[in-house]
Parts: structure tokens; sequence; C-alpha cells
């Protein structure tokens, strides 16, 4: 198909037969239009005039034609909808426009790639990643109530340790306890498959083909190839049916796309801070080349402020001084710059853990979806998590699942980074060994993989840029 201007002829001939289909998950949802009410109204964006419309349409059956083309429109109206000239933040998606906006950067101490421990901490963040998602693994999704009761039931609060599903029958039943082979610590026996993984191990494998210079366009390819559709969610997976629709980046962010400040770009940060160490503007460049395919404004910052943490932190212990770094990335004027400002606010106001959490929670409601899932309210527990960790690996980790949210994804980034700050050497066997160096994912050609292996081939990435 030399006619398909995106996607080049292999890719094209399947866009054509997914063109031909109504597929029910390429499709649109009632938690779609719930959603794009509330992230409209966090943008700016005045939706009183369609507020009767979405409760309409929520209420009808999405599966009758009819009903699925009004939504259809519904989100192109909102698309078009202009931000209300009171609105305090300036939130660009463009580079240039970010770049604008970002503040002044935190001297870094000067890392070298020649450092001997280099080799130890790019091994320590792969492990220190996989663990803390292993350790929110089994219980995402989890609201406080039910993760702090279990917790406190079987004698585990506050956690400590891996999650386990060994407690009497009628607390199983109590919590709703899944049965094997759900990741609570007993059945592993390797890091089982999980999206968090799955994008750091795309990171890899993207730059090993096309090195620092790949485009958003790259990315979305590489997804197409390398990705099964199924393997995606919420931004990633309204992303992938738009370049089955051939919409490119960056319109694939924003075509009917309610989950675009969702926090699924900030999980596919760690392995460009990874292959930038100590180079934090050049780990958030990368991070934006693949943000701006499924997200936008927040969204897109997520991921930046998490790769430029992970970068500064092959340079300095200071969680105060990473988490500025990140900031140092993004737009001072924006929500996710104010919201971290504020937790670092709370820190230096000697703020207990149990009260940053607190608050959080009574800004960000964790049974409304679009907060438990946004990507600053979990932004804020993975500062809390460094912040609060007092240097400690597990204690670090423990501190970014405790609140709940997105747990497998907030325990990653918190683990990836004090890998990085520690070393692999330094990491508990009590967090590593249940892992037996293995990864399972779902990336085309990674199917079981070492850790260790993974590590080697992120150092080649590191020389073939540098």
């Amino acid at each position: 198909m030399e006619s398909d201007p995106i996607l080049g002829p292999h890719i094209g001939r399947m866009v054509m037969k997914w063109k031909s289909l109504e597929v029910p998950f390429l499709s649109i949802t009632p938690l779609d239009l719930e959603v794009e009410m509330r992230q409209c109204e966090d943008e700016g964006k005045d939706v009183k005039s369609l507020t009767p419309i979405f409760k309409r349409l929520s209420k009808k059956s999405l599966a009758e034609p009819k009903n699925l083309e009004k939504a259809k429109d519904l989100l192109d109206r909102t698309a078009s909808l202009p931000v209300r000239k009171d609105f305090p933040y300036k939130e660009p998606s463009d580079w240039e426009g970010i770049c604008a906006a970002m503040g002044k950067a935190p001297r870094l101490p000067r890392f070298s790639l020649k450092d001997r421990a280099l080799e130890d901490k790019i091994y320590g963040a792969w492990l220190g990643r996989a663990c803390g998602c292993l350790l929110g693994k089994p219980v995402e999704g989890w609201r406080t109530p039910r993760l702090w009761g279990y917790l406190k039931d079987i004698g585990c609060f506050p956690l400590s340790s891996y999650i386990t599903a060994r407690a009497p029958v009628k607390m199983r039943k109590k919590y709703e306890l899944p049965g094997a082979p759900f990741p609570f610590i007993e059945n592993v026996r390797f890091m089982p498959e999980d999206d968090d993984m799955n994008y750091t191990v795309a990171g890899l494998a993207l730059m090993k083909k096309h090195g620092c210079d790949f485009s958003p366009l790259d990315v979305a390819r590489f997804w197409l190839e390398h990705i099964p559709l199924l393997r995606t969610c919420t931004a990633e997976r309204v992303a992938y049916r738009n370049f089955c629709h051939d919409i490119a980046p960056p319109q694939s962010a924003l075509y009917r796309n309610p989950y675009r400040e969702w926090i699924g770009a900030q999980i596919r940060a760690d392995f460009f801070g990874y292959a930038c160490p100590g180079k934090p503007r050049r780990a958030a460049l990368l991070a934006w080349r693949d943000a701006s395919i499924s997200h936008v404004k927040n969204g897109i910052y997520g991921e930046m402020w998490a790769a430029a943490m992970v970068s500064a932190a092959f340079a300095t212990a200071d969680p105060v001084v990473i988490i500025r770094s990140g900031l140092s990335q993004i737009p001072i004027k924006s929500r996710f710059h104010e919201a971290i400002t504020e937790v670092l606010d709370w820190h230096r106001e000697s703020l207990s853990y149990d009260e940053a959490v607190k608050r959080v929670h009574s800004l960000w409601d964790e049974n409304i979806i679009h907060h438990w899932c946004h990507a600053i309210s979990n932004a804020m527990i993975v500062a809390i998590g460094l912040l609060c960790g007092e240097g400690d690996y597990g204690k670090s980790i423990c501190r970014a699942v405790q609140p709940c949210f997105d747990t497998d994804c907030n325990g990653a980034t918190v683990g990836s980074i004090m890998g990085a700050i520690l070393g692999a050497r330094n990491l508990p066997e009590k967090w590593t060994k249940p892992l037996n160096d293995t990864l399972e994912t779902g990336v085309s050609g990674y199917g079981h993989v070492r850790i260790s292996d993974l590590a080697r081939q992120t150092l080649g990435v590191i020389e073939k840029i540098h």
C-alpha cells in the first residue's frame, strides 16, 4: 500500500482490516464519556452546555449504532471547546512550547559514563523497578479500606514486605482475594508480565533499533509491530485504535482520547532515564517523543518528569534534588508542577508521611476512576514515597504502594529511582530473590528474559548513543 502516508505497506494492510470492522474494544464506552467530561473540566473547558448530553448518553447502550455515532460526535465537540480565559495554567504539549515554559534546573553532581558503578546502577534500576512493580501488582485496583483493612487483619500494617494471600478462608472471602496464579508472593517464581515492565522493555528495543534519533512515528510503528493490542489500556489503546485508522502522532493523542492525562505515559518513562544517566534534559526529550503519541499536557509532563528523575538518580541520592530535576523539565505554570511543588512544601514543613497521604486523598478521590488513574495524583504519591523513604529501598516502595491509587505503577517508579541510587548490590535479597533475575513480557522477542541481560543491553544502548 504505497499510498499509506503513515505506517508503511505491511502495517497498512493490517489497518485496512481494522477499518472494515466495528470492534467493541476499539469503540466508545460509557466510561469514555464520564472521563471526558471530567477531563474537560480539568483542562479549563466549559462543558455545562454539553452536560445534559453526557448524562443522557451515559445511560444508553453505545452498542447501538445511533447512540455510538452520537457519542463520537460528542467527543469531537469537546475537542473544539476553548479553554476559559480565566484558566490560570499554561500547558503546552509541543516540545518548543514546553521548553519555553520550563524553569531553572538544579545543579547535579557530575556523573561520568566511565564510572565503575554504572553497570551496577543500571542493573539496580531494572531490578528495583521490577520489585516495586511486583509489590503493588496483586493489589492494583484496591481502595484503601480494602488494602489497609486486609493488611491490618493479617498483622502487616504498615506495609513492609511483599503481600501474601496466606490468610484464613474467612478473611480471604471478606477481602475477595483471587486464587493462584495471582501474583501474591507465594505464587511468584519470576516477575510476571505487567504493562509497567512491558513499556520499559519496549523502550530498550526501540532504542536498540533507532538509537536516540527515533521519532514519535517510530514509536507508533514499534507498538503496532511488537506490542499486541490487548496489552494496551486506556490512552495507549485509544492511540493504538487511532493508528489503526491512519491517525498519526500527535493527533493520535487527541482524537477521541479521554485518557490523555492519565498515568499511561508516566509508566513508560524509565528506560529513557536509564539511557541518559545524569542527563535529565536529554531523558525528558526522549520521553516527550514517546508520550506525545498518546498523551497531552500533564500526561506528557508525567513521563518527562519521571524520565528526568530516573536520569538524575544516577548522579545524586538526594530525593529533593531528584524531584526538582524532574520538575525543571516541565512547564512551571502547569497543574503537575503546582501539585509536586506542594508535596515538596509539605516535606519542607516536616509533614508526616501519614498526613501527606491523607492530604492526597483529600485532593483526589480514589473512588473516582479519573482521579485514581490520573498522572498527577499518582505522581504526588511517587514524590511522597521518595521523600519519606529515608533512603531505604523497602521503605520507599512500601510508602509508594500503601496509599493505593495505581499501586504497581507507583511502586515501579519509586523502585526504579531507588535502584539507580543504590545499585543492585545494595538491594536486599528479601526483595530481589523471588524474581530469580527473570522477567516475563508481552513484547515481541522478549518473552522470558534475564533482568541482568536487559541491564547489559541497556549499557550497549548507552555506549551507542553517547
